[in-house]
């Protein structure tokens, strides 16, 4: 039986959702244009006005929105809402060094609590469930996405974050947990932990739903948990820039739900024109009533395709299918966005080190592990092991610090790395997903 959180509004005809958008453009982009200088200005620079906004069709003559221009308005330059209506910041790390900052007012955080709460619903869960919550919590914003989206369905929510796993497994036994979200990676880390403990996730606890993302992760992926571990896994999506987390997969499992209400998504090609149905393209999302950072057509840089029709849960939003790439070259390491350029910003700052670097992604059980290459310079060099542990330390400590995530470093002799004469290669991507 099909389960709605908001039943009016997931099941709206979709010509009614559509007017909906519509008016949530218009009063959008007119309040943008009066209140945000960055809009006005990029708005004017393109030659469109509000008034230009006859139809929803028209958020194609609307300008883009870059991750570059959060980091170029570092902290708060986007917002539009008063500091006194603040609420809450989430930060994550930046590529080149700026974090990204998003503010919250109290009316955002209840519209992202409200998104999750109609994509656990769709899912199954309800009153009744536990949920762990083995997303991070602090400045990333998975953790407390989903834990506000559980407890308002009713749920009882277990605060797990992430790591010391053997005692996950013991509170997903001891607490009767029948729903986890986290990363599919770290899933199968439990599951493997668990066996050694002697315990399977099947048969030894309750555990049903998983929601996971934050990586990417594909079909085979799902049919090896869901065999496995003995549950259904549902894929989300989200991003920090947007709210974090937000969309979810319903029980049919045939696309991620984009509620109409909340975000209007567009798929489009390299040249910024929408694909043809079915077709792969860049996906680019409008935040349709965010107050405290409002967002028209930033492009996320994952790539996906968009189904616009009727589900046949009933629910008339549009659908993304699963995430399949990106378009720039950013990494997910172990849910964690790790951009080369970050890792080249943080090494630069370390004297000892040259300007060549390598990085090397491969997946050790069912973790991702990066190891950072990096020649050390001539002067530097040192046959005395104290020495050169003393500079991986540093390095080591470095990039932890820009990135948010750990990885390993290896120092190599200066000259001792590819030299490229087109497009240099810093990253070798040996997971097998």
């Amino acid at each position: 039986m099909t389960h709605y959180w908001n039943p009016r509004i997931e099941t709206m005809e979709i010509s009614e959702l559509e007017d909906l958008q519509f008016r949530l453009l218009k009063t959008l982009v007119y309040r943008l244009y009066s209140f945000s200088r960055f809009y006005h200005d990029r708005m004017d620079e393109n030659g469109v006005h509000p008034d230009d906004i006859g139809s929803l069709e028209d958020i194609r003559k609307l300008p883009f929105m870059l991750k570059k221009d959060l980091r170029d308005n570092y902290p708060d330059g986007l917002f539009i809402a008063p500091q006194d209506e603040i609420v809450r910041y989430h930060v994550s790390s930046g590529t080149t060094g700026k974090p990204t900052v998003v503010g919250y007012t109290e009316q955002d955080l209840n519209r992202w609590t409200e998104s999750l709460a109609r994509a656990l619903s769709s899912c199954g869960m309800g009153r009744g469930d536990v949920m762990q919550v083995s997303y991070g919590y602090g400045l990333f914003t998975g953790g407390l996405g989903l834990h506000y989206g559980a407890e308002r369905i009713g749920a009882t929510v277990l605060p797990a974050s992430v790591g010391n796993t053997e005692r996950q497994v013991e509170m997903m036994i001891d607490l009767k947990v029948t729903a986890i979200a986290c990363t599919p990676s770290y899933l199968l880390h439990i599951g493997e932990v668990a066996e050694k403990m002697g315990i399977s996730i099947k048969n030894d606890t309750r555990l049903r739903i998983g929601v996971l993302g934050a990586e990417p992760w594909t079909e085979q992926m799902r049919e090896r948990i869901e065999s496995w571990l003995g549950i259904r896994a549902y894929d989300i999506f989200g991003t920090s820039e947007l709210s974090g987390p937000l969309f979810t997969e319903c029980k049919e499992q045939k696309g991620i739900h984009i509620w109409g209400d909340l975000a209007y998504a567009e798929v489009l090609d390299e040249s910024g024109n929408e694909v043809p149905p079915g077709k792969e393209g860049e996906l680019v999302v409008t935040m349709l009533q965010k107050e405290a950072l409002p967002i028209i057509r930033y492009r996320t840089g994952d790539i996906t395709k968009v189904e616009r029709s009727k589900c046949s849960c009933g629910r008339s939003h549009a659908r993304i299918h699963r995430i399949t790439g990106r378009v720039d070259d950013m990494l997910i390491i172990r849910g964690i966005n790790v951009f080369p350029s970050q890792v080249e910003y943080a090494l630069m700052e370390i004297p000892e080190v040259g300007e060549h670097f390598q990085i090397v992604v491969d997946r050790k059980g069912a973790l991702d592990e990066m190891l950072v290459r990096v020649e050390v310079k001539k002067d530097s060099f040192s046959d005395k092991i104290t020495d050169l542990m003393k500079i991986r330390s540093s390095v080591e400590h470095r990039l932890k610090n820009s990135l948010n995530v750990s990885c390993s470093v290896e120092l190599v002799e200066p000259g001792s790395l590819p030299r490229f004469e087109g497009k240099s290669k810093k990253v070798i991507d040996a997971r097998k997903i």
